[in-house]
């Protein structure tokens, strides 16, 4: 599941060399088309960006033709999508269920369940069900639970192959809300970030689930794994709690780190790489936003800040970076607006309300898909000096956290109840 050559977007966004594109993608066979699958956490490259696409986003008063709905227990895992099979996971009473789905016709396939009683520093206020999204690569498929227990199945009959329970085994950081991030794919392992002692971050074998290595004492937070070229070398992001820091993934060796520190240790939304070396990091509780420029010199990385600013505040959501400027919803509990900053002056350019509710959001070439967390999707396009919505209708009922997944023109969603597929596609 590889395509061949490399995606140019437009005034935007990074070039991604083959090593990366494969790291990223995390899959064993090889890729037809970048919008074919979507095998992980923020799809094919991690970024929530897909190349364009012939959407129609005028939509009718109902939304777009609705393919199929269904129930689903309780979660804000995300929805992976690969040769035709949909993987989450949701919570039913005191039990973690990884579910395939049969994305045709929203059919269950297969379903694997297992106890996972929440621990007793976990608040319950956003809900109990899983949060992370599975990471299908090859013959098999990676789970994280809101407890931290970590599993690894085949992909087509939801068999065990060897699974962790990270808060047991490694001391995994209690988070208030419950463990979050995505398992990343590098190689021949699968990497974690955990937060014990000395395993700060693990990277676990693809094979048997044995522990390839494990480093550093930063306590975790919400956000995912990610990886980047910063002039040439392959580097493994995270956002931890005190801090965002860079590994080399090959043996977990600490290249960098900056700190960047907020109220309750809410580190949730996943950094943003662009191919001028600028990474832009973003918290919600009296953190707000920077501009990071990342080079190598003399062997090392030299981190400079370029800028902070306040008043771009990503909660929990992704942003899209378009040239220079990323787009997101930026509001902690308060108002939140619909924005856009410069990454390279930090200068916010604009501010709009009552755009959506606090948002996720998919790129799909020019077009942006939103999907706001009162279960309003809207159709959108932006430029720097503002957001024109072009369609927007309420479809799900309940607490919608988990961003869109987008695969062969259907788009799928899902709030913290129900799933559903959507027909996208514009007439030919």
């Amino acid at each position: 599941m590889k395509r061949r050559k490399q995606r140019v977007l437009a005034g935007s966004l990074r070039i991604l060399t083959a090593p990366i594109m494969i790291a990223l993608v995390g899959l064993l066979t090889p890729m037809n088309d970048a919008c074919a699958q979507w095998p992980q956490f923020g799809g094919p490259t991690r970024d929530f960006t897909l190349p364009a696409g012939n959407l129609k986003l005028d939509w009718p008063d109902g939304g777009p033709k609705r393919l199929w709905d269904r129930p689903l227990g309780e979660g804000y895992a995300g929805l992976s999508v690969v040769d035709g099979t949909l993987y989450t996971m949701y919570r039913t009473d005191d039990r973690e269920v990884i579910v395939a789905v049969d994305a045709d016709s929203g059919k269950t396939r297969w379903e694997h369940t297992y106890p996972a009683k929440l621990y007793s520093q976990m608040y319950s206020d956003r809900g109990n069900g899983p949060r992370s999204t599975p990471l299908v690569s090859g013959d098999r498929i990676f789970t994280v639970g809101i407890s931290a227990k970590m599993c690894c199945l085949d992909k087509a009959k939801g068999i065990v192959h060897w699974s962790h329970d990270l808060m047991k085994e490694y001391d995994a950081t209690p988070l208030l809300w419950g463990y979050s991030s995505s398992a990343l794919r590098y190689r021949d392992t699968v990497i974690v970030p955990v937060g014990g002692k000395g395993h700060s971050v693990m990277a676990f074998k693809v094979s048997d689930g044995s522990i390839a290595w494990s480093r550093h004492d930063f306590p975790n937070a919400y956000s995912s794994p990610m990886l980047i070229d910063v002039d040439g070398q392959t580097q493994l992001v995270i956002f931890m709690q005190p801090a965002v820091i860079g590994l080399d993934p090959e043996n977990g060796d600490l290249l960098w780190s900056h700190p960047h520190e907020t109220n309750y240790n809410v580190n949730a939304s996943l950094p943003i790489w662009g191919d001028d070396n600028i990474l832009f990091i973003s918290s919600a509780y009296n953190a707000g936003s920077r501009g990071l420029k990342l080079t190598r010199q003399g062997g090392k990385t030299v981190v400079e800040q370029l800028w902070t600013e306040r008043k771009m505040q990503i909660h929990f959501g992704d942003g899209i970076r378009i040239g220079d400027y990323v787009y997101a919803s930026s509001g902690g509990n308060g108002p939140v607006f619909f924005s856009a900053i410069n990454v390279k002056t930090g200068k916010i350019a604009f501010r709009q309300r009552r755009v959506i509710s606090k948002t996720q959001i998919l790129r799909i070439g020019d077009q942006l898909i939103m999907l706001g967390e009162d279960g309003e999707l809207a159709g959108a396009t932006v430029t720097p000096k503002a957001v024109t919505v072009h369609s927007k209708v309420k479809l799900l009922d309940r607490v919608a956290w988990t961003a869109p997944t987008f695969v062969d023109g259907r788009l799928f969603l899902r709030d913290n109840k129900t799933m559903m597929a959507l027909d996208l596609r514009a007439a030919p």
